[in-house]
């Protein structure tokens, strides 16, 4: 043991998903160790990916040493051989030896005598921060303030509403976001549009057209730290983009579709084109918005992202909106149990198919 702490700190944990009292863990290791390992061991069963969890933790605890691995093996407490093959995955990831080991859990104690460590027990009975994982992802909106931006911003699912012009995408995104309590991200192309070179008037080169995908996403990836429910609306997306480049420009981008066939939101939600027409002073006119409306439709047809059209009033169109993305939502936060939740027989069958699809 060197230095002024506890010398090589150890935690370890699922982080399925990571939260508040992990965050309490890693600190209280942070502040009494010269340094901190945590690994983060998931197991193939689980439905959030290894490389996500160890970077949450690499934004929120940037002094610590973190690493990552696959884990399969039975949680079974009584069990030796399930300690050893813990234990043989556990050191290969070290470093150099631990001096302490960090834990809530009762399990600590045995972890660290295996490593020759002390055992440091943290929150004990999770007095301080009263949240598990298992709390979270049984109600991951009601534990919406246990997590780290980073982990809602991955959590948070899109809802785009695009249309053709004058269908009132722009009123409903802001409707909409309202029924839900959250936040909605505006159109960026409309504020390019005035302050570009030449202004409404320019023909459009095509290179503008990733400059607006660019500014719209990094406004997306903003908001989505910021949302109070993990649902963020947006007033277009990166496929009406690309469907206005072809109205402007004249022809296809394929490397626009591409990209957003890579952004994939979890539904659209396309406004008709039933209501009056309304000049803004950045408009094309009437004459075009029918057939791109029907281009919306065939575009949002032949891709398999879920969507819909709505029709109607505001509050009609709110009610659809909301109605189609509610057991869409409901989906998207349902999580594949953890392995040491399933029954042993289960865990070992589940283990013996991992090893097989790493043979073969």
């Amino acid at each position: 043991m060197s230095g002024h702490g506890l010398g090589h700190g150890l935690v370890i944990g699922k982080f399925y998903p990571f939260h508040s009292g992990h965050s309490h863990l890693i600190r209280s290791a942070q502040r009494a160790s010269d340094r901190v390992t945590v690994q983060v061991l998931g197991a193939s069963v689980e439905s959030i990916p290894l490389d996500v969890r160890a970077a949450w933790i690499r934004e929120s605890h940037p002094g610590a040493t973190v690493v990552a691995a696959m884990d399969d093996a039975p949680v079974d407490f009584d069990s030796e051989s399930a300690w050893e093959e813990h234990m043989a995955l556990i050191v290969s990831l070290l470093d150099s030896p631990v001096d302490t080991v960090f834990s809530c859990d009762a399990y600590g104690g045995e972890l660290a005598r295996r490593l020759g460590a002390r055992w440091v027990q943290i929150d004990e009975g999770r007095r301080i921060n009263p949240v598990s994982g298992t709390a979270i992802r049984s109600d991951v909106a009601g534990h919406w303030h246990e997590l780290a931006p980073a982990v809602r911003a991955w959590l948070t699912s899109r809802v785009v509403v695009l249309g053709a012009e004058s269908t009132g995408s722009t009123t409903l995104a802001a409707a909409l976001a309202a029924h839900l309590g959250t936040l909605w991200v505006p159109e960026y192309g409309r504020e390019h549009s005035v302050t570009r070179e030449g202004g409404l008037t320019a023909p459009w080169r095509s290179d503008e057209f990733d400059l607006i995908v660019d500014r719209q996403i990094d406004l997306e990836q903003r908001a989505l730290r910021e949302v109070p429910v993990p649902v963020l609306v947006c007033d277009t997306d990166v496929l009406a983009t690309a469907l206005w480049h072809e109205r402007y420009v004249g022809h296809q981008a394929r490397r626009l579709h591409d990209a957003a066939a890579a952004h994939r939101p979890l539904l659209y939600v396309l406004t008709g084109d039933e209501i009056p027409f309304e000049q803004d002073g950045m408009r094309d006119g009437e004459h075009i918005r029918h057939d791109m409306q029907q281009r919306f439709r065939d575009v949002l047809a032949a891709q398999d992202v879920p969507w819909l059209e709505v029709r109607g009033d505001v509050p009609a169109r709110v009610e659809d909106a909301a109605s189609a993305l509610a057991p869409l939502l409901a989906e998207r936060l349902r999580f594949a149990v953890p392995l040491e939740a399933r029954p042993l027989d289960e865990q070992r069958a589940l283990q013996s198919n991992a090893r097989a699809r790493s043979l073969g």
